[in-house]
């Protein structure tokens, strides 16, 4: 309570808050996955056998899991506002080096910077929704969050086959893109 008695009340819909920082958690789990169906592609453009290829997986989430670890600190240091929207500058801009990327090295520098990003997202989107709901509104705020993390994994093969075939396997990074900006 402050001085006056009345509760702190944040400045921003609570709502539109939840759904964006909720949409850039979306990206980073449905990256996670997405990559799966599109291996093959990415070997045969690259040149690199199928075991080689998995190594964009496992950049991104060793990176991942790094970050997963220290975002808590980081988003004090930083402000929570500030580090996630670092997180999502930095996620996005690697997911465009990721679908221009043209050499194997490439991608997997650019995979861990990705998975680097976009550990901060996930947990951040959590305690900045816990920031903007009181505790008696948490539960429907963090409905949408686990739905978005419920769907994403289930999307992300199936979308990113379908870019894959439609277009190139350059297109499961650039739809990061436009939905980062």
């Amino acid at each position: 309570m402050s001085e006056s008695g009345q509760h702190w009340k944040p400045r921003s819909n609570p709502w539109l808050v939840a759904v964006v920082v909720t949409l850039g958690a979306f990206m980073e789990v449905l990256d996670t996955t997405i990559v799966n169906v599109s291996l093959p592609h990415i070997a045969g453009s690259l040149s690199v056998s199928s075991d080689e290829a998995t190594w964009t997986l496992t950049t991104y989430l060793v990176a991942n899991g790094i970050v997963l670890t220290i975002s808590g600190a980081l988003s004090r240091r930083l402000g929570r506002r500030h580090y996630f929207l670092i997180c999502i500058g930095g996620f996005t801009a690697a997911s465009l080096a990721c679908g221009l990327a043209s050499e194997f090295w490439q991608i997997l520098l650019f995979r861990a910077v990705q998975g680097f990003f976009g550990g901060g997202l996930q947990p951040t989107q959590q305690a900045i929704i816990l920031d903007h709901f009181p505790p008696e509104k948490r539960q429907q705020a963090f409905s949408i969050s686990a739905v978005a993390i419920v769907i994403a994994p289930i999307l992300g093969p199936v979308l990113g086959g379908y870019l894959t075939d439609t277009y190139s396997w350059h297109w499961i990074f650039l739809i990061n893109v436009p939905v980062g900006r």
